[in-house]
């Protein structure tokens, strides 16, 4: 089996481990050959494509960003975009796509199983792996889901690959404002992403000694808020640093 692999749309730290572990599985356990395509879906789009194998996968694993590299491109707003993929698909002699991004690099991808393609691994977030569930749902093709968003908001799994990054930011962040803040005896208020999960803000405010953490889960006034760190200054306190996820 000839397998092809793109990523699309933005990276982050895990994307190189994920490929690496595509590869090496596949070579080294089911003898697939792999090829990659660059620059997201202008890959199969111009038929840009590079060698792909457990030697180009060496020294990957601590990389951030992607080896193929990726872009934004959508062949749906191409003229014979879909069917200048298909043809360069057939020529590279490619069975099935690992289309590696989000909602956008996904919902091109939606259109695989008109393409004849048997099997599809979908690395994203609650956007992309949506799509693949309908994928399997609706269509048959055969998915395998990796959890990547730094949300961490996809059920059925522990951590998504992202997460922790973005997590280590944040505190650092969270850690470099304290000092300020008790210089100029201010009010810092940090948010952070998250969507409509509060998962970064919690974890992040906690190590990072936030003296208040707003999520999107649990509503709150305002006005509470404001009065609660009234009493904070009033009680002795010359500053608060206070968490919001982007969502809340």
């Amino acid at each position: 089996m000839r397998i092809g692999i793109l990523t699309g749309g933005g990276d982050c730290p895990g994307l190189n481990a994920v490929i690496r572990a595509v590869v090496r599985k596949g070579v080294n356990v089911h003898g697939f050959e792999f090829v990659g395509y660059r620059d997201g879906w202008r890959g199969p789009l111009e038929g840009v494509t590079m060698e792909l194998g457990v030697e180009q996968c060496r020294g990957i694993l601590p990389r951030g960003g992607t080896i193929l590299g990726s872009s934004r491109t959508n062949p749906f707003k191409i003229d014979n975009g879909v069917e200048r993929i298909q043809e360069n698909l057939a020529k590279d002699g490619v069975d099935a796509l690992v289309a590696i991004g989000g909602e956008d690099t996904l919902g091109v991808a939606t259109k695989l199983a008109d393409l004849g393609l048997d099997a599809l691994v979908a690395i994203g977030g609650e956007d992309t792996l949506g799509v693949a569930r309908r994928l399997h749902a609706e269509h048959g093709l055969n998915v395998v889901g990796v959890p990547k968003t730094i949300d961490n908001d996809l059920a059925a799994t522990d951590f998504t690959f992202g997460f922790h990054t973005a997590v280590q930011i944040a505190t650092d962040a969270i850690d470099r404002l304290h000092t300020t803040a008790e210089s100029h005896d201010r009010v810092m208020v940090v948010e952070v992403m998250g969507r409509h999960a509060g998962w970064i803000a919690i974890y992040s405010g906690i190590a990072g000694g936030a003296d208040l953490v707003l999520v999107p889960e649990v509503p709150f006034d305002i006005e509470a808020v404001c009065e609660r760190i009234e009493r904070r200054h009033l009680r002795g306190a010359n500053y608060s640093i206070v968490v919001v996820a982007e969502g809340a």
